[in-house]
């Protein structure tokens, strides 16, 4: 498994687990939240909102960063695709897709320890909704093409972290 995506809702750890994956797999880490954060203006407004980027602007930002030349060999790709619409757009070549399973109560108590500015109540509130209602449908296309894979993301970082390379290593 050289190219690999992580999903799951806001606080299920993707973050976490995908740079531990991307290192024990020596490929890069690429995050579609740290490449916005990093970025000024509008994109820095939506995201303080709660809402998410629309799905040109992400698609390009993706495209650009995979045509890159440490991604030629494989990737571990958090944050995109988050819709179908994003997947028409720009389809990166996948193996295989994660998808950590966290409850809601557990993903809020989370999101408010790590202290970001674009994590109050609400705005956790509101990715959350986006994620069900724009997101999910997204685990029936992976599951359709038998490249999805749900990991319970409960418990510690490295036990997530174990059960993702158990996977990875048959």
């Amino acid at each position: 498994m050289r190219k690999v995506l992580i999903l799951g809702p806001q606080g299920s750890g993707k973050s976490t687990q995908g740079k531990l994956l991307a290192q024990f797999l020596r490929l890069p880490y690429i995050s579609t939240g740290d490449i916005f954060r990093t970025m000024t203006g509008k994109i820095k407004q939506v995201l303080y909102q709660g809402r998410l980027v629309d799905d040109q602007t992400t698609s390009e930002i993706v495209k650009k960063r995979l045509n890159q030349k440490d991604c030629q060999n494989g990737f571990v790709l958090d944050g995109y695709p988050r819709t179908l619409e994003q997947v028409k757009l720009f389809d990166p070549p996948i193996d295989g897709v994660f998808y950590l399973d966290l409850s809601d109560t557990s993903a809020l108590n989370r999101l408010l320890k790590r202290g970001r500015v674009d994590d109050t109540p609400q705005s956790i509130k509101t990715r959350l909704d986006l994620y069900y209602k724009k997101t999910k449908p997204l685990l029936n296309h992976y599951r359709n093409l038998s490249k999805l894979i749900e990991i319970e993301a409960s418990g510690s970082i490295e036990e997530v972290q174990q059960r993702i390379r158990d996977v990875v290593n048959g």
